[in-house]
């Protein structure tokens, strides 16, 4: 019993050194996945304009502290950093904390694919990363919402949601299923991914399924408005009625972005 016990402690323990690690040497998807498009943010002087623009500030919880200001954003070793700051720098700016993200919105859309987009988060109280989805060419929630990744303060879980008329205005979440959580390696990086189909969508953190949401036979409205383009956002977010209140003394804080791999099958 005692052999059995240390053999599956060494077990997890390799599993966790392993994740530390993976996302750099991650192993592409199986069942015929083909590279089609990659940014490996190897670049030293911004990310690429021609894919990614920054996120401007709005009034939802979510972007109230976006800004283009410089030190909310950095190229790193072959990541893409993107930081929550208090707000010492900009006296004009009313705005207690300052939060860095960026999309593809207008640029680079996704459709009938798999995008995986590998990330180390550090944590703080009232830290609110993500990783998400919006339509080009539709209206919230109409045109519905993928949320890839979404992790709060300190957590070791990750949420991945659908949002849509059906599921907000209707409000119906279990039929089916519109969202479930997975467990993330809080210290390393993680792969988050989510495969685009004309009727389903499926979810993954580190390779592992955590869910699907079908389109399924209703009179209701919008239960499945994902066959369409969709544009990607990457975002520090700070604050909000869902992650509660910031501690500054945990600021600044990073997301670190390691790659983005979008995958066809042949």
């Amino acid at each position: 019993m005692k052999k059995i016990t240390f053999f599956t402690v060494c077990c997890c323990l390799l599993s966790i050194g392993l994740s530390l690690s993976s996302c750099r040497s991650s192993r592409m998807p199986g069942n015929g996945w083909v590279l089609q498009w990659e940014d490996n943010f190897d670049q030293k002087q911004g990310f690429d304009p021609e894919v990614w623009s920054k996120i401007p500030r709005g009034t939802s919880d979510w972007n109230n502290y976006m800004t283009d200001f410089d030190s909310c954003f950095a190229m790193r070793k072959g990541n893409l950093i993107l930081r929550g700051i208090v707000n010492h720098s900009l006296p004009n700016d009313t705005a207690p904390y300052l939060t860095g993200g960026v999309y593809t919105k207008g640029k680079k859309a996704f459709m009938n694919g798999r995008i995986e987009i590998c990330a180390k988060l550090n944590g703080a109280q009232g830290e609110w990363p993500a990783i998400w989805m919006l339509p080009e060419h539709a209206q919230w929630p109409m045109g519905g919402e993928i949320d890839i990744m979404e992790r709060l303060n300190f957590d070791t879980i990750a949420y991945q949601t659908v949002h849509s008329n059906y599921t907000y205005n209707l409000g119906i979440k279990d039929n089916p299923l519109s969202h479930a959580v997975g467990a993330i390696n809080p210290d390393g990086y993680n792969v988050y991914a989510v495969e685009l189909g004309a009727d389903s969508l499926s979810f993954f953190i580190n390779n592992k399924h955590t869910f699907t949401y079908p389109r399924i036979q209703t009179d209701k409205e919008g239960q499945y408005p994902f066959n369409q383009p969709f544009y990607l956002l990457i975002d520090m977010q700070l604050g909000g009625s869902w992650v509660g209140k910031v501690n500054p003394k945990d600021l600044p804080v990073e997301m670190e972005v390691d790659w983005v791999r979008f995958y066809q099958k042949k």
